[in-house]
């Protein structure tokens, strides 16, 4: 499977539009349709999220950064965890749902109602 990746440019505020992919090397490539060279992504410049190959309710992709409503009823933002209490643990690195004890199963029910960078206000009630 090859891993899927958004960008946020922190310059613009905006998505990145562009096609982005990562190169043998390991390094993660933007190409512009102005240029035939792709140019690397500077991650000073970028926030760098990657697919979590889940799907929502409404069959939209779940990416790290999202602000998803869980089955609760109450807004959690995506994110990857390498280590979890200190331990590395098997199946690790995972995708969590921040704010959730242990025990929550993912079941296609969730909601995405946002993101971290163009509605961190939904995360503020908590």
């Amino acid at each position: 499977m090859i891993p899927k990746f958004r960008v946020w440019c922190k310059n613009r505020n905006e998505w990145e539009k562009d096609i982005c992919f990562v190169s043998q090397d390991g390094m993660l490539y933007q190409r512009y349709t102005s240029s035939p060279v792709p140019m690397p992504i500077l991650e000073r410049n970028h926030d760098v999220m990657q697919s979590t190959n889940l799907r929502d309710k409404n069959d939209v992709e779940v990416f790290e950064g999202d602000i998803v409503k869980c089955t609760r009823g109450c807004p959690h933002e995506i994110i990857r965890l390498e280590e979890y209490g200190g331990t590395f643990l098997g199946g690790m690195p995972a995708w969590y749902l921040s704010g959730l004890k242990e025990g929550y199963a993912w079941t296609g029910e969730e909601e995405i109602i946002g993101n971290i960078y163009e509605n961190p206000d939904l995360l503020e009630a908590i």
